[in-house]
């Protein structure tokens, strides 16, 4: 029978299917274009594909069936979130208007801001007072529960977000408000001390009512597809990708929906640490290029970076400060604008521009024949000879080279260039544009990127891989098998997680040990539910403890990861040690004698992802050589080269191909430019390096 693992992975262009059988190592994938206006129709159509290749049936799948979705991210950066009421104490109703009152951009005279999740009209105050050392000074009264609730049911939302002053220091009148409301209206709330338990009252607010404005659309979302599921006969439970990186219940996600906001790309870097650890690499550029963006993400000592901040609906993408800031766990990565069916455009100085407008997967790139007429990434790939216009997805979606021709025709005339010349001009803005922002991405965060081996990934990302590398000043790219759907196989070696915070600002040398060991047994007791509730062993649950800290009179803090264990595991001077050492690498030095405070205390609660390995590719031997060849431009103004065309699937290990080659397979195609050499290693992943002169 086997042990039938499935995963889906819905991207902004193409859904993403995964079945694995781990008895044998035996790996099925399907790829189809997503459906955004009913997601499940996608989901479905590329599930029965993959049920159909393996020859199995729904029932033969037993395991949890793990699940990622950009739904959330779409529908924040689209501003199509449910209609929701913002509920918070009286004096502050403009919270989300006045912001944190920074300017990203202090000499822009037109600065613009993301406009707030929900409109002003739609907020109400409520007569209540919690003190900052959780005193509760007023509560809100049955008769302000009834006027509330009436202004709120006039309104006519489909949620309630409530975030009350200082309630993470105590959650009694928010708590109050729910239940109240909850019994007068029977709308979805959310509190932001169940879901963002920390000071700092606008990322708070932003992030409570992100989350409140989701829930109307995954809840119903999540109830369909778990109905169909259990109508085809499925026997794993649902389970979602989470932005940290860990996976877990359907209902834990229904109820924290900005949780999920990354997780697709977050299931991409899980997919890299494995093959990071696989590959014995220390330090590897995960870089996956899709059909609508482009991530990049580093990973460290097999694990991905991690930060307990990030942004949505960025008005600049390059500009941090510009978008909508919300507290929770993520996979710490970069994502611009830049896919294959980003457009090309000529702006007002002649000069050619790429996305990060996309023409999505309705109607797609001019060559998918349907109906798009604007210049996209894979227009301009498949003129270039990158890509096989009769075996895109196998030959099952045949593309239209004519098309893509008429498409770009228009900026070619704008910018006075051959149709080839523009196609290779694009293939350069959109390798520059996304070399750009993985470099100031890891800048930011005081990393050389010279040097770093960087795996590929996504469908255009093995095409694009090696042009961004020489940008990068990287000599080496590693093709995983299976690149194009490497993020719906990460759900798959991704552990059941949840990370929780809460606030209790003490300085670290006089932290109470009874005080801290009651908030981390709570918050511990939460993360225990949390991964009981996705079926995990309470023998099998890990906790993970740290602090987010900074000298005394700083404004900002660092996270730190102290250790593992059952409680706190370190004492006062060792996680000061900790703290210093940090903080000298991240800023060059350690301020001594000067106190340092604890801000926030987190847990990270997990239990060890499913051991997975795959069987090894059979040695070199027989007929190796190239199955076809055809014409390649690699250069603008440069002539065609006749390029031999490989067979991914007829690759066995230690076969060496030298460039330029098109390594050719259902999904994707990797492109090794000119002066790249590869070789295929045991598991299967093509290895290709380049000479660097200096």
């Amino acid at each position: 029978m086997g042990d039938w693992r499935l995963a889906v992975d819905i991207g902004g262009t193409f859904t993403d299917v995964v079945l694995l059988d781990a008895d044998s190592g035996r790996v099925v994938v399907e790829k189809t274009l997503s459906t955004p206006s009913d997601l499940l129709v996608g989901f479905r159509r590329g599930v029965e594909g993959a049920l159909s290749k393996a020859g199995i049936r729904p029932s033969d799948v037993h395991a949890p069936i793990v699940h990622a979705t950009t739904v959330i991210t779409n529908t924040l950066i689209e501003g199509k979130t449910a209609p929701t009421a913002f509920v918070t104490t009286a004096g502050f109703a403009d919270v989300l208007l006045i912001r944190d009152e920074h300017r990203y951009d202090m000499y822009d005279l037109q600065i613009e801001f993301p406009d707030p999740p929900v409109p002003r009209d739609h907020t109400f105050e409520v007569d209540e007072r919690t003190s900052a050392d959780g005193r509760v000074v007023r509560e809100p009264s049955e008769e302000e529960l009834d006027r509330l609730s009436a202004a709120i049911s006039e309104a006519g939302p489909e949620a309630v977000a409530i975030c009350l002053l200082h309630s993470y220091a105590n959650p009694q009148n928010e708590r109050r408000l729910r239940d109240g409301l909850q019994e007068r209206l029977g709308l979805p709330i959310c509190i932001s001390s169940d879901l963002a338990p920390q000071m700092r009252e606008y990322p708070r607010a932003v992030t409570t009512v992100c989350n409140a404005a989701t829930m109307p659309l995954i809840g119903p979302y999540l109830a369909a597809l778990e109905s169909w599921l259990r109508d085809e006969g499925f026997g794993g439970a649902l389970m979602m990708m989470l932005s940290n990186g860990g996976v877990v219940s359907s209902q834990v996600a229904a109820s924290a929906p900005i949780r999920v906001v990354e997780s697709g790309p977050a299931a991409g870097a899980l997919a890299g640490a494995w093959y990071a650890h696989r590959l014995g690499e220390e330090r590897l550029l995960c870089f996956d290029m899709g059909g609508t963006t482009a991530k990049s993400c580093l990973v460290e000592s097999a694990e991905p970076a991690m930060t307990m901040e990030f942004e949505v609906a960025r008005v600049y993408r390059f500009k941090k400060g510009s978008g909508l800031p919300v507290t929770v766990p993520s996979v710490d990565l970069v994502e611009i604008g830049a896919g294959g069916g980003s457009l090309a455009r000529v702006d007002d100085l002649g000069l050619l521009k790429v996305g990060p407008e996309s023409a999505g997967a309705d109607p797609g790139p001019a060559c998918y024949g349907q109906g798009g007429t604007g210049a996209a990434v894979t227009d301009g790939d498949l003129v270039l000879g990158y890509l096989d216009p009769d075996y895109f997805l196998g030959g099952e979606m045949p593309l239209a080279s004519d098309a893509a021709v008429e498409a770009l025709a228009k900026p070619a005339g704008d910018i006075g260039a051959s149709i080839s010349d523009t196609a290779a001009g694009i293939y350069e803005v959109v390798n520059q544009n996304m070399a750009a922002a993985a470099r100031m991405h890891a800048v930011e965060r005081g990393i050389d990127l010279r040097g770093v081996p960087i795996l590929a990934f996504g469908g255009a990302g093995p095409v694009h891989a090696c042009g961004v590398a020489e940008l990068l000043d990287s000599s080496r790219v590693i093709f995983p098998t299976r690149a194009s759907v490497l993020s719906a196989f990460g759900t798959l070696v991704s552990p059941v997680r949840i990370d929780l915070a809460r606030t209790l600002v003490r300085e670290l040398g006089t932290v109470e040990a009874d005080e801290r060991d009651v908030l981390l047994r709570e918050m511990c007791d939460e993360g225990r539910q949390v991964l009981a509730d996705a079926g995990v062993p309470a023998d099998e649950v890990r906790f993970r403890f740290g602090i987010d800290a900074r000298y005394r009179g700083q404004a900002h803090e660092l996270t730190i990861w102290v250790g593992e264990g059952d409680r706190w595991p370190a004492t006062n001077e060792e996680t000061m040690r900790l703290y210093t050492d940090e903080y000298a690498r991240v800023y060059g030095l350690s301020i001594p004698d000067v106190p340092v405070e604890v801000v926030t205390w987190r847990v990270a609660a997990w239990a060890p992802p499913p051991a997975l390995e795959l069987p090894p590719l059979p040695p070199v031997g027989g007929d190796n050589e190239a199955k076809a060849r055809r014409p390649v431009r690699f250069e603008r103004r440069g002539d065609p080269v006749e390029t031999p065309v490989y067979d991914r699937a007829a690759l066995r290990s230690g076969m060496t191909i030298d460039g330029p080659a098109m390594i050719q397979e259902r999904e994707t195609t990797v492109v090794l430019r000119p002066g790249w050499h590869a070789e295929v290693a045991s598991d299967g992943s093509v290895v290709a390096t380049r000479e660097v002169t200096t």
